[in-house]
């Protein structure tokens, strides 16, 4: 289990995520789950990953790959971020496609999903929650945040303190709050904590 929480403001983003994964009571690592693919100056791209390992591993090397090779559509190509979340999402499904019937076949959980928040030149900054089926929903100034992973015990705080014109400083201690929350009451969200603070532009 993980926990990860994007929230958008009138003034940022923040991103957080904390590292914890664990296959039974007696086996913990920590994985990094927050990633970085912004172009200073174009866009900034910025990814939260939770569920199964090899699957979330697995498209985030698809992404890598598309990068490095030089693919017509990859985070770095791609014209807008809803684009960007669509073609995460089908990264996904491929995958799924893959090695689904294997996981089935010996009854391990193939879920996954990610938090896309960012900026590309000319557009407004976002934050998408991208499911295990491909397909994406969007925060809006009523619901300024998305979770993913251990989502329940981190909730109760972003309900009671968050609005889409709250201070980004502040938004990024009631981040931490909702992290550590999680942490005290759920084993399986633990530290490291990684954590972005973007502050949105007019252009980039």
């Amino acid at each position: 289990m993980t926990y990860c929480l994007g929230i958008l403001v009138r003034q940022g983003l923040v991103l957080a995520a904390d590292s914890r994964t664990n296959a039974g009571v007696d086996y913990i690592s920590s994985y990094r789950k927050l990633f970085d693919f912004s172009i200073p100056g174009d866009r900034a791209v910025l990814l939260c990953s939770s569920g199964n390992l090899s699957i979330t591993q697995a498209v985030l090397q698809t992404l890598e790959r598309d990068i490095v090779v030089g693919e017509e559509k990859s985070l770095h190509t791609l014209p807008t971020l809803y684009d960007v979340a669509r073609y995460i999402g089908g990264a996904i499904r491929d995958l799924q496609s893959l090695d689904r019937p294997w996981l089935e076949k010996d009854r391990i959980d193939f879920q996954c999903s990610f938090l896309l928040g960012g900026q590309i030149r000319g557009e407004e900054t976002q934050l998408y929650l991208i499911y295990s089926q491909g397909n994406c929903i969007r925060t809006t100034a009523e619901t300024p945040f998305l979770q993913i992973g251990e989502t329940k015990y981190g909730k109760p705080i972003l309900d009671r303190t968050l609005t889409f014109d709250s201070d980004l400083s502040a938004i990024a201690k009631c981040a931490l709050l909702s992290i550590d929350s999680t942490m005290r009451s759920n084993l399986s969200v633990g530290p490291p904590i990684n954590m972005v603070m973007y502050l949105s532009l007019i252009h980039i």
